[in-house]
C-alpha cells in the first residue's frame, strides 16, 4: 500500500511555489496573468559571474569538491563577512548549500529535536515552521502586525522563551514584508537573549543588499558580539547577484553546527554544483557597485507600488525598508462581496478573486502566518507594476 512518512506528514507544500505553478498553468492557457508571486529579482545575473561558471566548466570543474563548498568560495565568503558585516570567520565555520533554504533546513534538522522549539516572528517565510514541523520540534509563533510595522518587540521576545526553546529565527530585510531591524533594535532584542543563554539565534539575511532604510544594514552577530558563539549567520547569492537558480546559500557559525551540517549534507545532497560555487566566487570577489543601482531600482519600485497599493479601497501598505515584497494589510476588504456574487470572507479569498477577476497573482497571508493580508512582489518592471496595481485597485473598488 502506498505509504509516506510521518516527517512527511507534518509539513504542507510551499504555498508561494503553488501560485507559480498557478500562474504557469494559466499563461499557457492564452491568459493575461500578472505574476506578483515568485521571489525572484528579474534582474539578469552579471556577466562576470556568468563568464566565471563558464569558465569553470571549460577548465573541468565539474568533479565533486568538498562536502560544504571549496576553500576558494569559503575564503570569498569569509572575505564578504569581514567587509560587508565586520565577522570574521575560519573556513571551519563556513557551510555552503545548495540554496539557503537548504542552509536553513541542514541547520535546523541537524540540531532540533522533539520537544525543542523554535521562536519564528510572522509574518514569516512560508518555509520556517515547515522545516521545524519535519525536524520535529515546535514553531512558537510571535505575531507582529501592521502597527507594529512586522517586527517584534523585546517583550514580545522574552514572553516567548521557555526552558525548552533551541533556536530564534530572525529575518531582516523580511520575506514576505521587507520589514528590517536597524541595529538598535537588534540590540534591545540581544539584551533579552542575553538572558536566555541556552537559545540558539538563527538570523536569515538573504536579502542584505536590497536595503533602503536610511541606517546601514546590521546583523545581530555585528551588533552584539557577545552572542557570536550562538548565532548562525546565513546568507546567499540568490537575490543580490539574481542567482536563484544556482543555489549557493551559506552560513557562518559555530563549529560544532558546521560540522553537523556537512555530515547531513555528506549524507543527503553532497556537494553543491561545482560550477555554481566558481560562479559564486566570482560574484562575491567581484566588483559590487552594481549593487547600488538595481537597489536604486528596487527603491523606486516600491514607491510606486505602495503609493498605488494604499490608493486601493480596503488595502493598508506599510512602506518596508528592505527586500522587494509590500505586505499590504487588507482588512478592511474581508466580509465584503464581490460583482460576481463571490463573498470575501479570507485573504485567500481575496486573492483568488484577483486572480480570477484582476488577473493579477500574489499570494494570501495566511500562507506566512499573518492574516488578512498578502504579499505581493515588485521584482518586475515599472510598466507590469503599474498594469498590476491598477487591476487590484479596480478589483477593491468592485467589492461592496
Amino acid at each position: 500500500m502506498p505509504r509516506t512518512s510521518a516527517a512527511l506528514g507534518r509539513i504542507q507544500p510551499s504555498a508561494t511555489l503553488a501560485m507559480t505553478d498557478r500562474v504557469i498553468a494559466l499563461k499557457r492557457e492564452g491568459k493575461d496573468i500578472i505574476g506578483l508571486s515568485a521571489g525572484e529579482p528579474d534582474f539578469d545575473t552579471p556577466d562576470f559571474v556568468k563568464e566565471a561558471g563558464i569558465a569553470a566548466i571549460r577548465n573541468g570543474q565539474t568533479k565533486y569538491t568538498n562536502v560544504d563548498g571549496t576553500a576558494e568560495l569559503k575564503e570569498a565568503i569569509a572575505a564578504k563577512f569581514k567587509r560587508d558585516n565586520d565577522l570574521s570567520y575560519e573556513l571551519g565555520q563556513i557551510s555552503v548549500n545548495s540554496g539557503g533554504k537548504h542552509t536553513l533546513f541542514n541547520a535546523l534538522l541537524a540540531t532540533v529535536e522533539a520537544g525543542d522549539e523554535v521562536i519564528i516572528p510572522a509574518p514569516y517565510w512560508v518555509s520556517y515552521p515547515d522545516i521545524v514541523n519535519f525536524a520535529g520540534g515546535t514553531p512558537v509563533i510571535i505575531s507582529a502586525g501592521a502597527n507594529q510595522l512586522y517586527k517584534i518587540l523585546p517583550e514580545q521576545l522574552e514572553a516567548a522563551i521557555t526552558p525548552k526553546t533551541r533556536w530564534v529565527l530572525l529575518n531582516s530585510p523580511s520575506n514576505p514584508t521587507g520589514a528590517a531591524y536597524s541595529g538598535d533594535e537588534l540590540i534591545a532584542l540581544g539584551e533579552v537573549l542575553r538572558r536566555h543563554p541556552h537559545v540558539m539565534i538563527l538570523t536569515d539575511d538573504m536579502y542584505e543588499h536590497v536595503w533602503y532604510a536610511p541606517t546601514p544594514f546590521k546583523t545581530i552577530a555585528q551588533v552584539c558580539p557577545d552572542l557570536y558563539e550562538r548565532t548562525l549567520t546565513v546568507n546567499g547569492c540568490s537575490k543580490a547577484y539574481s542567482m536563484t537558480g544556482w543555489r549557493i546559500g551559506y552560513a557562518g557559525g559555530p563549529q560544532w553546527i558546521i560540522k553537523a551540517m556537512a555530515k547531513l549534507q555528506s549524507q543527503s545532497t553532497s556537494n553543491p554544483c561545482s560550477i555554481s560555487q566558481a560562479a559564486a566566487a566570482a560574484a562575491l570577489n567581484g566588483d559590487q557597485d552594481f549593487l547600488a543601482d538595481r537597489n536604486e531600482a528596487f527603491r523606486k519600485r516600491r514607491d510606486l507600488v505602495v503609493a498605488m497599493l494604499n490608493d486601493a479601497p480596503g488595502l493598508n501598505c506599510p512602506t518596508p525598508e528592505g527586500a522587494f515584497y509590500v505586505y499590504p494589510d487588507a482588512s478592511s476588504c474581508i466580509g465584503k462581496t464581490a460583482p460576481d456574487g463571490r463573498k470575501i470572507a479570507t485573504d485567500e479569498d481575496l486573492i483568488n478573486y484577483f486572480l480570477e477577476a484582476g488577473n493579477v497573482a500574489a499570494v494570501h497571508g495566511g500562507a506566512f502566518g499573518l492574516a488578512p493580508a498578502f504579499r505581493v512582489s515588485y521584482a518586475t518592471s515599472d510598466e507590469i507594476l503599474k498594469k498590476a496595481c491598477t487591476r487590484i485597485q479596480e478589483a477593491c473598488a468592485a467589492l461592496k
